[in-house]
């Protein structure tokens, strides 16, 4: 199997991960007695970071994988907590990211993660992008290092203030500066100018606006590519609303393990 195309790691990513989940079980993944498993931890570690790279439905995976519906339900129920457990330790907090990029000039940007429109959330509404979801904050290095992804806010949550309620306005502050784009304005962020009301952008503002700014931040884009590479974050998330913090954490943490990790 080619792993960094179905679950988004190496294969020996995927053993390092197998074993870390192994030592997080609370209980032996298959049992001396009583009915046996459908399937063995790996093959189960294999399917629930599929799920998160791809977003495929549970029916797809256990056609794939010669195994039922609510099996595969009861893996990604069972084993995505414990993904998010024992990746927490990939996942840069406020502090260590401070740490990396003081006297270094830093990136940010937002993003959509989409998600069904459940009826008791309209706070997860964006009129910007259009569609439910949840703002995630990413910030990167110049040279497209990831630095930062934050918690998951509303989707009605505009830029401008998820940079102010979440640790990224802190980050900023002790680096060597912060870039921007328009919905960025009023922060403490370098962001395109903009266009005067009843006016219009000079040459030369329009020249820096469109590529000396949108060059430096070409590597945050990329970094929201890569971030969202994991489907479950670039396609409606379908399951239930309280299940959402689990996912997002798990997949956080497979995306910066990805990046971090070593081979063993």
């Amino acid at each position: 199997m080619r792993y960094n195309r179905t679950t988004g790691l190496t294969l020996s990513q995927m053993q390092e991960l197998v074993l870390l989940v192994h030592g997080a079980l609370d209980k032996p993944w298959r049992k001396k007695s009583g009915r046996p498993k459908s399937c063995a931890l790996y093959r189960a570690v294999e399917i629930a970071c599929m799920y998160l790279r791809q977003n495929a439905t549970q029916e797809f995976l256990g056609d794939l994988w010669g195994v039922s519906q609510p099996t595969v339900s009861r893996i990604v129920t069972t084993l995505v907590p414990v993904i998010k457990t024992v990746l927490e330790q990939f996942v840069p907090d406020a502090k260590e990211a401070i740490e990396m990029v003081k006297g270094r000039v830093c990136l940010v940007d937002g993003t959509i993660t989409p998600c069904w429109s459940y009826a008791d959330h309209k706070e997860l509404w964006s009129r910007k992008h259009g569609t439910t979801g949840f703002n995630a904050q990413l910030v990167s290095l110049l040279d497209g290092t990831s630095i930062y992804i934050s918690d998951p806010l509303s989707g009605h949550t505009h830029d401008k203030t998820a940079f102010d309620e979440t640790p990224d306005a802190e980050i900023v502050r002790n680096s060597g500066g912060g870039i921007g784009d328009k919905s960025y304005q009023g922060t403490s962020l370098a962001t395109p100018r903009k266009k005067p009301k009843g006016g219009e952008l000079s040459k030369r503002d329009k020249d820096n606006n469109n590529a000396a700014l949108s060059a430096l931040r070409a590597p945050i884009e990329r970094v929201v590519a890569h971030f969202k590479n994991w489907k479950i974050l670039h396609t409606d998330y379908r399951r239930p609303y309280s299940t959402y913090r689990d996912t997002y954490d798990a997949t956080r943490g497979l995306f910066f393990f990805s990046t971090t990790s070593e081979a063993f």
